[in-house]
């Protein structure tokens, strides 16, 4: 009797396990099930992982292009149930974000943002939501950024100033070194300058600890585990998890908020020394305001978002720059010369000196194009359902812009995969910029500091060639011409020496 009770329980738990196990897979079935006809093709979706076993997420850009080979410029992919469609190509990147700018402006909300203070939607500039409250801090940052100088003489001259100082540090070193910290402390500190109302000397202390921070904390964003916790966010409740994946980036924008609170401490009305004050003014207007998005904590996100990408990605392209010249010797001697006979050795340079200079300022972009900083760009979201080359996206699908196989679109380049400057210069040697060149991407979600980062790379780059020639130093082999992914692609570490002209 008592055998037949057990088998009896047991049977029926076995059913309930089988009732369980269909259930699971048939919901699993449902949420990966596609119900819209001519929707982008793409690999077979695997239970609750979907597709994200087919990606390396450590080089991206490698699975994408064999994607891209078998289905096509736009393929789907599936991240467990969340929806995520890539765009490829010139053509097909740029009737996204240029011609149907509003269907694709909207970023996807990543929960592994929670912890760094991105607890709603409308915060921070960079993650936002599109909507009301992103466009009113989108233009009052640009607006701000250009009253403190953005595309003016004044901000010129701090370049200048600035580039001074990187030449004296390159200069003062006196034997082979590596100008990774010192090329993003000189970047960083116009960012601060505009942000916090003040640089710092190379050798801060405090300075060198906000850079590690930083350069620490993107590297956490790398790999299959950060992609798994946004579309599985229940796994973020695991105690101490977050704190132990995420720490270098909590640290960073903790840091970036005891800057600001410091800041807070000599705050005037009175006066608008920098963004900071100038946010502050906004967020003393009141209720109004704090539902436009001028709020405490959306303060320390928009400073820390404009640190960033303010400096990240402008001090990595000038660390490709300096690599390519040791790579390219006789590209070096080129620049050499035409510097030499435009603005000589001895008067600094200046934005007016641009259009007289298409041989140097076709390096500069080649640069750009080659090192491929952000290759994939940021994440964007369709805002309402749309059509795209014949296929349907529906609101809400995540979208990934392939930026690399828009800077190196074999329709559109002679030598993609080559650094070869003659890509940016006409038949008569002049200047052009062809329209293929995105590397801050393009439509409502264009990079914020263009304009800035275009002025910091003209006048840091030939500063520092009118005054040294880069050279691979004796005991170093050649260095590594691939690159380094970590949400951005940056070389691997080299060593250079910097021989005064």
């Amino acid at each position: 009797m008592t055998l037949l009770l057990w088998l009896s329980s047991w049977n029926t738990i076995s059913a309930l396990g089988v009732f369980l196990t269909v259930f699971t897979i048939l919901v699993d079935f449902m949420k990966r099930r596609k119900k819209w006809s001519r929707y982008p093709p793409g690999p077979v979706s695997l239970p609750f992982v979907g597709t994200m076993p087919y990606i390396n997420y450590h080089n991206p850009q490698h699975s994408f292009e064999k994607l891209r080979k078998k289905f096509g410029n736009i393929f789907s992919l599936q991240n467990c149930w969340t929806n995520v469609v890539v765009l490829n190509g010139y053509k097909t990147v740029k009737e996204a974000l240029v011609n149907k700018s509003e269907d694709f402006a909207d970023r996807p909300y990543l929960p592994i943002y929670e912890h760094l203070g991105y607890r709603d939607t409308s915060e921070g500039i960079i993650f936002a939501r599109y909507g009301r409250a992103w466009k009113e801090l989108r233009k009052f940052t640009l607006t701000t950024l250009r009253n403190f100088g953005m595309g003016k003489k004044s901000l010129e001259e701090r370049v200048t100033e600035e580039a001074g100082f990187l030449c004296s540090a390159f200069n003062s070193e006196g034997r082979p070194f590596n100008p990774h910290l010192l090329v993003h402390n000189a970047v960083c500190n116009l960012i601060c300058t505009i942000t916090y109302g003040e640089r710092f000397d190379y050798g801060d202390e405090t300075f060198k600890k906000l850079l590690t921070l930083f350069e620490n904390s993107i590297k956490e964003e790398v790999g299959f585990l950060p992609q798994l916790l946004n579309v599985a966010p229940i796994l973020l409740r695991i105690p101490g998890l977050t704190q132990k994946i995420f720490r270098w980036q909590k640290a960073y924008t903790d840091f970036t908020e005891k800057l600001i609170d410091k800041h807070k401490e000599s705050w005037n009305p009175a006066y608008t020394r920098d963004f900071t004050d100038a946010f502050l003014k906004e967020m003393a207007k009141g209720k109004e305001a704090e539902e436009n998005g001028f709020n405490k904590n959306n303060l320390n996100l928009v400073t820390s978002d404009l640190l960033a990408a303010g400096s990240e990605t402008t001090s990595t392209t000038l660390r490709w720059a300096f690599l390519f010249m040791l790579l390219y010797p006789e590209i070096q001697s080129k620049v050499h010369k035409e510097i030499d006979k435009v603005i000589g050795r001895n008067r600094p340079p200046t934005m007016a000196d641009q259009a007289n200079l298409p041989y140097t300022n076709a390096v500069i972009h080649e640069v750009q194009r080659c090192g491929n900083i952000v290759p994939m760009g940021l994440l964007h979201m369709t805002y309402r359902d749309t059509e795209l080359q014949g296929f349907f996206i529906p609101k809400g699908t995540t979208i990934i812009t392939n930026l690399t196989s828009v800077l190196k679109d074999e329709t559109v380049w002679k030598k993609p995969k080559e650094f070869y400057p003659e890509h940016f210069l006409n038949e008569n040697g002049q200047f052009v910029r062809p329209e293929a060149f995105l590397p801050f991407s393009a439509g409502r979600r264009a990079c914020l500091g263009e304009q800035l980062a275009r002025m910091e790379l003209f006048i840091f780059f030939t500063t520092l060639m009118q005054k040294f020639t880069f050279v691979i130093p004796e005991d170093q082999p050649r260095p590594r011409e691939d690159s380094h992914f970590a949400l951005t692609n940056s070389p691997h570490p080299y060593q250079l020496q910097a021989v005064p002209r």
